[in-house]
């Protein structure tokens, strides 16, 4: 099964068509996408068997966040073997955990406004959690994941990385619009394996990033058992997994996006979301 934010309306997909859940269920289910993740095992038995026959056509520009207001969003760094081997950093015991504020989450589509001149790219797989989760064993893990998304892990890494002695990455990789996650929420069983996905991402046309999951350091199960041994997970909150080799700090020299970028983040089986930049304006005295 595949949902979609269209027009600030749930719907469930198939094939490039769309139904309007509030409308097909007769009121049953909210418009509200982020309302769903709360019911989200009574949705899955209601969606199976749903006739697209007179579905709509989706409209890509009518996209949005397929989750717009998560309880909580959990960052994790450095979980690529592949991105730590090529910046020479060692592997680490436990993942590296810091959160994305609610107002950074955005679509699909946008033009994202950049904070400053250090601004990074970064594709992830983003899971969304669609049941409670408290100390949830890695075998089960899966039974807890309402489905996955293709993320941007936008970074301002002047701000992630003020002061050195104490970094702050939280509060340099939620910038407005520094969460773009979409086009489509996929579900687990779509995929033929969920453990090993490809996932890259373009800029200006050119390949920057490419990998599977079947590469990260703490597995999807893993980072569930991790989180949910330490707080509750919360049902429509956010796992952006972490990031492969490729993104632009660690180039030589550095390569930061600029208004003139464009941005192209995939993952077969979900899709892919398109962004542009602007500059910002400066800060008033």
């Amino acid at each position: 099964m595949r949902i979609a934010n269209h027009d600030d309306r749930l719907v469930l997909v198939d094939e490039g068509k769309y139904l309007d859940v509030a409308k097909v269920s007769d009121g049953l289910f909210s418009a509200d996408v982020a309302l769903i993740y709360e019911r989200w095992d009574e949705f899955r038995n209601w969606s199976e068997g749903q006739d697209f026959a007179d579905a709509a056509i989706i409209e890509d520009g009518k996209l949005g966040a397929p989750n717009p207001k998560p309880p909580q969003t959990f960052g994790i760094g450095t979980n690529y073997r592949g991105y730590i081997e090529a910046v020479g950093w060692p592997t680490p015991e436990v993942p590296l955990v810091f959160t994305k504020y609610q107002s950074a989450i955005t679509g699909p589509g946008v033009a994202i406004e950049l904070s400053g001149p250090q601004v990074d790219w970064e594709v992830e797989l983003v899971v969304v959690i669609g049941r409670r989760a408290h100390r949830i064993r890695a075998d089960k893990a899966w039974d807890y994941v309402a489905g996955l998304t293709v993320g941007q892990d936008i970074s301002d890494r002047d701000a992630q990385m003020r002061p050195k002695t104490f970094p702050q990455f939280s509060l340099g990789k939620s910038f407005p619009g520094y969460a773009p996650i979409g086009p489509y929420l996929v579900t687990p069983d779509e995929f033929d394996n969920p453990d090993k996905i490809e996932l890259g991402c373009l800029l200006n046309g050119q390949e920057a990033q490419r990998s599977t999951t079947e590469d990260l350091i703490f597995t999807v199960p893993q980072l569930i058992e991790y989180l949910s041994g330490m707080l509750t997970l919360l049902p429509g909150d956010l796992i952006f997994t972490g990031t492969p080799a490729g993104v632009g700090s660690v180039m030589d020299p550095p390569r930061f996006l600029t208004s003139t970028d464009v941005v192209t983040s995939w993952i077969t089986g979900i899709g892919q979301m398109t962004h542009t930049f602007v500059h910002g304006p400066v800060m008033s005295a």
